[in-house]
């Protein structure tokens, strides 16, 4: 496996190394110029001859490689396809040329398009006000504290809307249920739990009845058991971000989820426990948001997947999909729209893999735009450890 992935490093290095010019004579007749943000860790694994690293190939690395591979896939089909593009991959990781430099250097392009995180989400926003240019953030769920900016694009759903899609979510469906939210006592459990009860209080419709109860970290079950109700099927919410205490709490529940009927309900992180088809899991039924739900079944997903099956002896994973779908959408938009392209950022069109619902978030405090955002939000219920129902 290691093996398979350095030969996609060695490949990214390839073209990342490429010359503009180079780079033109891969896309005949260009005319939009994109540049895409990734962190590849070119530099510090690669000294221009050989791989650092050895047999050993670094986990830290492989989120931004699979990245830029569906990126690189999502190139290669709008090549075929004629596209006229000019693409410029930076890698935000480099050791010699720094974040910044990259920044001030970067060409007259139409477009950004970056997998980065919370120190590269505001410098690359705020640029992007500047030319008047879309930065689409693909990765990253999180504003970083970007206002008043119309050219950012956040595509992985930030926790205000998931928070507002959780309560929704209980209010079409768990209504009548024993609404229990456990949390840790910590700050950042506290700014959760503010936020939950902020959205309960702006939102439509008939206000839950919730119960907020706290536990200290290492919780006997009775700290919880306590609090579930044996005549009514308890939802429980996990309102904390901290996996070891979401962990606790569901190998809590589930010895007792056929005698306290349990629904857990959890915020996004739950989508990267990967363990929850252990045995002491059994029987109790997990449900958490997502932005990204793809079965991979269409013709396109299969492709990839066989793609990587043949090439690498691996699973393409969600980040591959993330890189190609952003780069598929906002190109063809792009290459519709031209200069008017920041008019139409929230088009419902060229949709790969998964739904987006792209919708401008309003400043309550200036009642003005302060970005664009995927509203859209997946509800995935796991029992086992297999998907059981996707809403």
């Amino acid at each position: 496996m290691k093996r398979i992935i350095l030969a996609v490093f060695l490949a990214i290095v390839s073209f990342a190394q490429l010359s503009a010019q180079n780079t033109r004579a891969l896309y005949n007749n260009y005319k939009h110029k994109i540049a895409v943000f990734a962190p590849l860790f070119l530099d510090s694994a690669y000294d221009g001859t050989s791989y650092k690293h050895g047999k050993n190939f670094p986990k830290y690395i492989i989120p931004g490689l699979e990245f830029y591979e569906g990126v690189q896939l999502a190139l290669d089909s709008l090549a075929e396809e004629g596209v006229p593009l000019e693409v410029f991959i930076y890698d935000t990781r480099s050791a010699s040329k720094s974040f910044s430099q990259q920044l001030q250097n970067l060409p007259d392009v139409e477009m950004i398009i970056g997998s980065v995180g919370a120190t590269e989400v505001k410098p690359l926003a705020d640029l992007a006000a500047r030319r008047k240019i879309p930065f689409i953030s693909a990765t990253f769920p999180n504003d970083a504290g970007v206002t008043n900016n119309p050219y950012l694009v956040v595509l992985n759903s930030t926790l205000p809307t998931h928070v507002n899609a959780i309560y929704k979510h209980l209010q079409q469906n768990f209504r009548l249920g024993h609404l229990v939210y456990f949390k840790k006592k910590s700050s950042q459990d506290d700014w959760l739990k503010n936020l939950f009860t902020e959205t309960a209080g702006s939102a439509t419709g008939l206000p839950l009845k919730i119960k907020f109860v706290d536990v200290d970290a290492g919780f006997a079950p009775e700290a919880i058991l306590s609090h579930l109700d044996t005549s009514k099927t308890n939802i429980v919410i996990a309102g904390s971000m901290d996996e070891s205490f979401n962990r606790q709490l569901a190998i809590t529940l589930a010895p007792y989820a056929k005698n306290y009927p349990t629904r857990l309900i959890g915020l996004p992180i739950w989508d990267g426990y990967r363990d929850l088809n252990k045995p002491e899991y059994s029987d109790l039924e997990i449900i958490y948001g997502a932005p990204l739900y793809n079965p991979r079944t269409d013709t396109l997903s299969v492709k990839i997947t066989s793609h990587y099956r043949e090439n690498f002896y691996s699973r393409p994973s969600d980040m591959v999909f993330w890189g190609y779908g952003a780069t598929w959408k906002f190109a063809k938009l792009l290459l519709e729209y031209g200069n008017d392209i920041g008019s139409n950022l929230a088009v419902n069109r060229f949709n790969l893999f998964t739904e987006l619902d792209i919708q401008p978030v309003i400043n309550k405090q200036t009642n003005t735009l302060d970005y664009f955002e995927n509203k859209k939000v997946y509800f995935i219920t796991k029992v086992n450890g297999v998907i059981k129902n996707v809403r």
